[in-house]
Parts: C-alpha cells; structure tokens; sequence
C-alpha cells in the first residue's frame, strides 16, 4: 500500500483538531454507529478543558488504496521540542489558518522550521464560514510570511484550499459546491511526495515520541527510514554520538488505524509505528539492526528559557489535602516526566528537598504542575526565572527575548505600549488589522512577560490577544520593575471569619473568603500600599448581652479575587511561594515566620 505521511500546522484555536475528526470520520475510520467524542485528538482532560493540543499524536487514514499518517502537532511555542522531533518523521504538511485572524507567529514558528526541512506545505484557509473572514488578505499575509522566512520558489507556488472544519467540507474555489474533504484528500495524494526511504537497508529508525504504557512499557513512536522491522528481531539502540544505549527485542510492533494502535508482525521503510521491549531508549536516539553502526541524523532542541523550584509542602497543611507529599514522590515524577518531554530539564536544588525545573515557559511548567495536582501531589513552586548565559566570543550576560504580536482594540493600544516599555519592551512595528484593531510587534526580554498575561487582559477588557515566540538571546537590558503593591499576610492560624475580612477589606484586595483556613505567613490578599502588612483574619466580634453575633449578616464581603495556578505564579515575588495541593492553590511568603523575614529582609537574603 503507498504511503503518505503529513503533519498538520496551525495557530492555537485554528481548528486544527476539529478538522483532524471530520478526516477521521470521512475516511470510514469510525464504525456508523460508533460514538466518538469531540475533538477526539485531544485526548488529554488539560488538551480539552484549554483548547489546545500538548502532545503531538498519531492517526492513520486509508483514501483511495493509500495509507495517509496525519500527525497533529502542537500550536504553541512553549511545545516546540514536540514539533522539531516530528517534522522529521513527514514529507509534507498542511498549514491550517483562520480566515479572519490570519498567520499568527505560533504558526510562524512551526512553518519556519517545516520550510526549512524543504517540506512542501498545503495551505488550507480554516473557518471560511466566519463573519469576519477576509480570505484574499489571508492569503497574500501567507505568501509574504513564506518569503520572509526564506521559501524556495516551489514552497512559494503552494497550493491553497478554502474550508470549514467544523461543517466538514474543503474546496479549490470559494464558493465551490462545499460537499465534503475529497479535495483536500486527493490534494494530499497528489502534492505531498511517498517516503524516501531504502527498504532494501538494514532496519533503522529515530524514536520521535515516547509514552510510558502500563502494560508494554515504554513505547517509542518513529517513522521506520530504512529496512523492514518484525517482532522479536534483536535491535540495539544508539546515541546521536554513536555510542550504544542498550540492546534488546522489539516485542511489540504497533501500526496506526484510526485512532488505534493495532499490532502488526512487519513494518517497512516509510511507515510511522510504534515499538515495545526497549527499557532505556529515549528521545532522539536510533533504534537499529545489529549490523547498523552509525546514528540516523536526528533533530537539536532548542534550550529550556524559563527555570522553576519545585520544593516540598512544608507549610502548616502540608500533607492533608493530597496522596503523593514526599520529596522522594516528587522527585520520581519529575526525572519520569524528562523521559518523555526533553524540552524539560530538571536537576537537585541547593536548598534541601527541592528540585531546579527547567522549560520553554510559563504554559509549559504551568502544564506539568497542573498534572501532578491532579495526580495527587502537593508542592510549592518558587516564582519563575529566566536562565542567562554568558557569551562565549564577548564574555556578555545574555537572556532570552520574545518576539510578542498583539492584537488590541484601538483605545487600548496606548496603555499596551506604555505597560511592554515598562518592561524593556521595544516596539518593532504597528499598523491597523481592520475592525478598529491594531496589530503591535515588541521585542521583549522573557523575565518581561512573567505576570504581565493578566494584566493585559485588565487594561484591554479581555479584548486583546497575545502570542509570544522565542526569538534569542540578546544582551541582557537591566533590571525590571516588578509588581509595586505588598501583601497583606496572615499573623494567625486558623478559619477566617466574615466580621475579620469585612474589616480588613479597606486596606486592599483580599484572595480568601470567610471560612477558609490559614495560618501565619500565608498571604491572604493585595495590599493598597507597597508594603507587606500583617492582618487578623481570623478575630471574631466579641459577644455581649447587646452585641449578638447574629449581626454579622448585615456585613457584605465584596467577593474575593479568586486566583488559578498560572496567575498565582505569575503573581508570586522572589521572596514569596505558591503552594499546590490537589484541592486548593494558596499564595504563602517563603518564610512563614515573621521574625525570620526581618531577619532575612536586614542581611539582604531572601532566597
């Protein structure tokens, strides 16, 4: 059967997932009567509940007597050590695109790097349906983002097709007779070239993906380069340096059907499968022959940027809220998660029971903290920081920059470049998009854009849109500003009461409600002035024979700002820690006792 193997490029919210459902079910690949959920590659409970995809994921379809592998990459920067690793296992691409939001740089980032591996991308322009959709705009904003990120003359000629994911359809035209995807089926046939591949070679293949299966292992997904793999044929695994990791037996040997993973006896050159019986292989080592000595050239990964402390729950409620409290059971997660995620680094912290995680940034680290809540972890995490580096040739400080495009309605835009130059941002272009937007392009230093997310959606009314990239590392600008207001802090243990939170609501924004624990040093809420001040949130209203408690009902609590774990962090100041339990994400100072943070605060030692 010939084969053709595609990825599918797109922007978050593009709808590249739901066009990804409509192939499935065009192609037969679900049964009549079979109930398939939603955007069903988004398998991930975090994928769904955020809308995006995380983890790149296979599929296999059959047109036409052809075996199409589609792979739905991930659309965000901080997931670009997923999109290097699979770009190398296809041999074209679809380039999904909103007709109304155009080219937005997470799209940019991946078109970069399949342009550069000479892959002859499709373009498909997505939600054609909209209101808003200019699609002729869209179109020539894809030319020239191809031209500026160096397309040859036959990337340049690109195919192009006019769709609607969600109804089901794609056409040549824009108002073709929008029936179903045949064109864009027979598109991929035609356009995207079968594997080049030696079958008559010994068997060879990068590992791209790696899962850990319960009852298989570890399970190592690549495209087969050369050769024909069967199950239980003796194999060793190498390092990109030649060296080998270990030898085994692939005991298992899975192909694509659907959304199945379907065991098979052989696989040849060309096809993507997944393989079992190797326990130390990993990401982006060569499995191979025995008579295979050198390494298949596989694909660098761009360094972590962004560094977080991961430390034990220590605080007062340590250990009641969640299964897994340990530093050992932290420790284990952490080095099991870098097995599969190598755009993560983690090491052993200085400080005792704590561990250094590094990663692409905030959503990434945000991501993987959010998973270990659910699993049962409780932690606390250290405020987020940017990793320099010291330039070889000039013996400068250097720290990662982002190249930011936002999108903000008119009125907005003023306070938008008046909050990024604040932040060392530089503004690099601007020009009206329609609609009464504009478009704004910064370079900004990453330790710029920690906790900046939230107060954009402040100042445009939950209007803008940001997207970020990573662009370099450049000389390092400074010191920046951080966040102006102190904390009010807890100076007792125990539940707070409505009569204590009415009073202290005068002296800034309060993140509890009544009848929540606390305890000392744990920050309860915003204080109006720039100090740190201590409060009681606990005190009750002294009873007399005139003063009943029952009053207190008369006592309106303005409703508390309640903070998810992205925010928390992004909130946090370097003295100060969030901490993580599977049901409640709290904001505590990292020294809960009051006379140790004076102390700390006089000798300048705050870490």
């Amino acid at each position: 059967m010939d084969i053709r193997n595609i990825a599918i490029i797109a922007h978050v919210d593009h709808g590249k997932t739901t066009l990804v459902d409509q192939l499935l079910k065009q192609s037969g690949s679900f049964r009549d009567n079979q109930h398939v959920a939603e955007r069903a590659m988004d398998s991930n409970d975090l994928e769904r509940e955020r809308g995006i995809t995380i983890l790149a994921k296979c599929t296999s379809v059959v047109w036409k007597d052809t075996s199409i592998n589609i792979i739905d990459t991930p659309g965000h920067a901080d997931f670009g050590g997923e999109v290097e690793r699979i770009l190398s296992m296809v041999d074209g691409a679809v380039v999904l695109v909103d007709s109304a939001e155009g080219a937005l740089p997470q799209t940019k980032f991946v078109v970069g790097k399949a342009l550069a591996r000479g892959l002859k991308p499709i373009v498909v322009v997505n939600k054609i349906d909209r209101g808003d959709a200019r699609p002729d705009e869209v179109h020539n904003e894809i030319f020239d983002l191809f031209a500026a990120l160096g397309a040859n003359d036959e990337q340049l000629d690109f195919p192009m097709l006019y769709a609607s994911g969600r109804q089901g359809w794609a056409d040549l035209e824009i108002d073709g007779p929008r029936k179903d995807l045949s064109p864009l089926f027979d598109l991929i046939l035609r356009h995207v070239p079968p594997p080049k591949v030696n079958k008559d070679a010994p068997f060879a293949m990068v590992a791209t993906i790696l899962e850990n299966d319960n009852f298989l292992g570890r399970v190592l997904t690549g495209r087969v380069e050369q050769g024909t793999a069967k199950m239980n044929m003796p194999v060793h695994v190498l390092r990109p340096d030649g060296s080998v990791v270990e030898t085994g037996r692939l005991t298992k040997l899975l192909s694509f059907r659907g959304l199945d993973r379907v065991p098979v006896e052989e696989v040849e050159a060309g096809d993507i499968v997944a393989v079992a019986g190797l326990s130390e292989a990993t990401i982006p080592e060569t499995i191979a022959a025995l008579e295979v000595k050198e390494p298949l050239p596989s694909t660098p990964v761009d360094p972590p940027t962004l560094s977080m402390t991961f430390r034990l729950n220590d605080g007062p409620l340590g250990g009641r809220e969640g299964k897994k409290v340990t530093s050992r059971q932290i420790r284990d997660r952490l080095f099991k998660e870098t097995e599969g995620n190598i755009a993560i680094r983690v090491s052993e912290s200085p400080e005792s029971e704590a561990f250094e995680v590094a990663g692409r940034g905030e959503l990434q680290l945000g991501v993987l903290i959010e998973q270990m809540r659910r699993e049962g972890f409780e932690l606390t995490i250290g405020r987020p920081r940017v990793l320099f580096r010291t330039n070889e040739e000039t013996g400068e400080r250097e720290e990662p920059f982002e190249e930011v495009l936002i999108d903000v309605d008119e009125p907005y835009s003023g306070v938008v470049v008046e909050k990024m130059a604040l932040r060392k941002g530089i503004m690099q272009d601007m020009q009206p998009s329609g609609g009464g937007k504009v478009r704004l392009t910064f370079q900004i230093p990453s330790r710029g854009l920690i906790g900046y997310h939230g107060e954009f959606l402040t100042d445009t009314r939950g209007s803008g849109i940001m997207n970020r990239l990573f662009s370099g590392y450049q000389p390092y600008v400074g010191p920046i500003a951080g966040r102006r207001n102190g904390s009010l802090i807890s100076s007792e243990d125990g539940t707070t009461t409505q009569y204590s939170l009415f009073s202290l609501q005068d002296r800034g924004t309060l993140f509890v409600d009544a009848g929540e624990k606390v305890y000392v040093g744990m920050i309860i809420g915003e204080h109006s002035r720039e100090n740190d001040l201590e409060v009681n949130p606990i005190r009750e209203k002294k009873l007399t024979n005139i003063r009943a408690a029952g009053k207190d009902e008369a006592l309106l609590l303005i409703p508390p700002r309640k903070m998810n774990l992205e925010q928390a962090i992004a909130y946090i100041e370097d003295d100060e820690l969030v901490e993580v339990t599977p049901s409640a994400v709290r904001i505590r100072k990292r020294y809960l006792d009051p006379h140790e943070r004076k102390k700390r605060e006089r000798s300048g030692t705050v870490d």
